[in-house]
């Protein structure tokens, strides 16, 4: 409890923005994650705990700050699932695919699902769109999307943004930028995702591909007057 106890004693501190609440005797934090993946791990998404994530406390679960924070039960209730997995000593991969199905059927019964499904009785991928960010003169199509809909209906592991080289359900030529995304951070979403879906759009594996878009993703957080540069250099005009 000594991370927690110098907190509140001396006021929110780095990465630490506000207490929200307990569950379980653990302490629950929204955290600056942009501050995180500047600083400490660029794979840091919406949420986590200290067994997926070592930085982390043990007696506490991590929160990234959302401009739509609406989606807090759901992750709450995920990471003492997980946590509680992995403590007993289940595999990483294992526990968050315990936790995802817990966590969707949570998010049906909310009635997300229904939101979304189309005429088919299907998820349709038009109705998570929220705006047209750009369109491309490649005609590539960059959306910002209800990332709580893409979560709810699609793939609960969807986070920051997408394309449709790595997800099925993205429709060809669109990239996803996710809203929970605060908006200072979404240039450099925008830029991993360009840059990321030009490589495998040249055959390069995901794995590699995701590995040399946060390599530079990283580098830009840290030389942001470079940045404009570089998402030119990835079509973004």
């Amino acid at each position: 409890m000594v991370a927690v106890a110098v907190a509140c004693a001396r006021g929110p501190r780095p990465p630490y923005i506000r207490p929200a609440g307990t569950s379980d005797g653990l302490a629950i934090w929204i955290v600056d994650g942009t501050l995180i993946r500047d600083s400490l791990d660029i794979e840091y998404s919406n949420f986590g705990q200290h067994y997926a994530f070592e930085f982390i406390p043990r007696n506490e679960l991590w929160l990234d700050r959302e401009a739509a924070p609406d989606e807090q039960k759901f992750f709450v209730d995920h990471l003492l699932l997980e946590r509680s997995l992995m403590e007993r000593g289940v595999p990483y991969d294992s526990a968050l695919e315990i936790a995802d199905r817990r966590e969707i059927a949570e998010r049906d019964s909310a009635g997300d699902v229904a939101k979304i499904r189309g005429e088919d009785g299907m998820p349709d991928p038009e109705r998570v769109h929220i705006s047209r960010w750009r369109t491309l003169a490649s005609g590539l199509t960059v959306w910002i999307v209800d990332g709580r809909l893409v979560r709810s209906g699609f793939d609960a592991d969807f986070t920051e943004g997408g394309h449709d080289h790595v997800y099925e359900f993205v429709p060809p030529e669109e990239v996803w930028i996710d809203n929970d995304v605060v908006t200072d951070e979404r240039p450099f979403v925008l830029y991993h995702e360009l840059h990321e879906r030009n490589l495998m759009v040249n055959a390069w594996t995901y794995d590699s591909a995701h590995a040399d878009a946060d390599r530079f993703e990283l580098y830009y957080r840290h030389h942001p007057n470079q940045l404009h540069a570089a998402l030119e250099h990835e079509g973004w005009q």
